[in-house]
């Protein structure tokens, strides 16, 4: 077991006061790999690090730390391409390999690529990157590195992937680029950007075309400590290349997406066209309950509109728009069947809507659905979406203002129609690494591995339209998705979130020991709706 660590910028007690409470609770890590600026500029920085020079502190961990990548901080380093700086703390060098006893290759390049000649003591030229590959890449069983650790990032990584939260017409290094491609590093790590952000992993090969290779993974991390409590620190447990199994070296994650650095038209995504969506007006000023006047209006392609009576008879032949895909059956949550409960719907969009979950697990937990048919988030339009990531921020407000965080999660398993729920956890019940540990725990208990995923990450990449799975978002923005193989619990997501861990009332963990009367229904969905209406964006649509 590893760690790797973003910009420490001299928050030498955070860092470690971290690594030590993680290896309390897991056990020993072997190396923690520390990319961007270890050092800072500060008085309390430099004060720190006396420390630890001094060695009235010690690391708690064998740490392994990259060169300066500012003018301000070569202070801190030796001429000598590296050496032991503190106990545990080691300076690998400006550029290098360094392989551990375990036969793991390290790769590693400091600073920042130089935009002028001569290249300043903190960064380095094309040239460098040469020296470095050449004997590397030479041989002709070379397979690529283990790990290669740069402070910048590399230009265009996030081609073809999630997009990270950064500006990407200011970012990275094409140089680092060309370096990460010829190496084919199993994990590359950087800083340097004040973001956290794991790209989805990527070939090295060309399907079809050439032999199958291991893929990569970028993870890019944030400074330590950093205000918005953005991941600094990555744990990743890894097997050198040369003792593996060739077989289980290049096995592809169903996540994997083209090389990044490899540009090719062939990747482009199509845009589906939209389907016609329905439209319902909730506003009790217009009379007839909360459906107002039962009146409704479908809209298609050029835009037409054909009025409804609620009983569905048309007024006026317009064009008929292209017909959206149909359920195969009777479906309970699409909002013009006729076996939809309306009187649990409390906020309707112009794609979405809001209903109080049947059998809840709390008074308020809430289902956003589709109003067309969808089976799952990845077979949604881009509309859909988009209006559905508007509700997802309009509840986690409005759950805000009630002292709760709230976790959604969704089964693409044995269900018809897309439901997302949304739970509110109270913020004094658990914080949110506490929820992820439950949902982890949980599935290890299943035998189920739940994955994590990036942030940002569409999930159309993972889980191609038809695929089941299970899928968690928690309100730090991680996901956790598990592709369904054969059975899964159908009350998983439930049963996490009553356990004792998290909102301790396992009695309702089925949703039918829950039911209420119809009227015990209506009323609840009249408070939701009151109580929400502030934060409804569709309110005054």
């Amino acid at each position: 077991l590893n760690l790797a660590c973003g910009d420490v910028e001299g928050r030498l007690n955070a860092l470690f006061s971290r690594v030590q409470a993680i290896q309390k609770k897991t056990g020993q890590f072997d190396l923690l790999l520390c990319v961007g600026e270890f050092f800072g500029t500060t008085p309390e920085a430099e004060a720190e690090w006396q420390e630890y020079k001094t060695r009235e502190k010690k690391a708690p961990i064998h740490t392994f730390i990259l060169g300066a990548a500012s003018q301000e901080t070569l202070k801190n380093f030796p001429s000598i391409d590296g050496c032991e700086l503190a106990e545990n703390i080691t300076y690998l060098g400006r550029r290098g390999v360094f392989t551990g006893v375990s036969g793991l290759q390290i790769v590693y390049v400091s600073g920042r690529e130089a935009l002028q000649e001569p290249a300043p003591a903190h960064c380095f030229t094309s040239k460098d990157l040469s020296a470095l590959v050449a004997p590397l890449t030479s041989s002709s069983k070379f397979r690529g590195v283990d790990i290669l650790l740069t402070s910048q990032w590399p230009r265009g990584v996030w081609h073809y992937a999630n997009n990270p939260e950064v500006n990407t017409k200011l970012c990275g290094s094409s140089s680092v680029a060309s370096l990460a491609e010829k190496l084919r590093p199993r994990y590359h790590f950087a800083a340097l950007e004040g973001a956290h952000y794991e790209r989805l992993p990527y070939r090295n090969h060309v399907v079809l075309q050439e032999n199958a290779q291991h893929v990569s993974r970028f993870i890019a991390l944030a400074p330590v400590n950093n205000p918005a409590k953005k991941k600094y620190l990555y744990a990743f447990n890894i097997i050198p290349m040369k003792v593996m199994d060739p077989s289980e070296l290049v096995k592809q994650p169903q996540d994997v997406t083209e090389n990044p650095y490899r540009l090719s038209l062939s990747f482009l995504l199509s845009v589906k066209e939209p389907p016609h969506q329905f439209f319902f007006d909730l506003s009790t000023k217009q009379g007839g309950g909360p459906w107002g006047r039962g009146r409704k209006r479908q809209t298609g392609r050029e835009g037409r509109e054909q009025q409804h009576d609620g009983d569905g008879h048309h007024r006026g032949q317009p064009k008929q728009p292209r017909r959206h895909p149909q359920p195969s059956g009777p479906c309970w949550f699409c909002l013009a069947s006729p076996q939809v409960e309306k009187h649990l719907v409390f906020s309707i969009g112009t794609h979405c809507y809001l209903a109080l979950a049947k059998g809840g697990l709390t008074p308020r937990h809430v289902l956003i659905l589709p109003i067309g048919h969808y089976q799952s988030v990845v077979e949604l339009s881009s509309e859909v979406v988009e209006e559905m990531e508007k509700y997802k921020a309009a509840l986690r407000s409005f759950y805000r203002s009630k002292g709760e965080r709230c976790v959604l999660f969704e089964r693409n398993y044995k269900s018809q129609h897309l439901q997302l729920q949304v739970v509110p956890v109270p913020l004094d019940r658990c914080i949110t690494e506490d929820i992820k540990d439950a949902f982890t725990v949980h599935a290890q208990e299943q035998q189920m591995e739940l994955m994590e995923i990036p942030q940002h990450t569409d999930l159309k990449q993972i889980a191609p339209p038809g695929t089941p799975y299970f899928y968690v978002e928690l309100d730090s923005g991680e996901k956790l998705f598990y592709r369904i193989q054969k059975h899964f619990p159908l009350q998983f997501g439930r049963e996490v979130l009553a356990s004792e861990a998290v909102l301790n009332i396992p009695t309702r963990a089925d949703w039918r020991e829950c039911k209420q009367s119809r009227e015990e229904e209506e009323e609840s969905c009249k408070l939701m709706r009151d109580d929400f209406q502030p934060y409804d964006f569709a309110w005054d649509a």
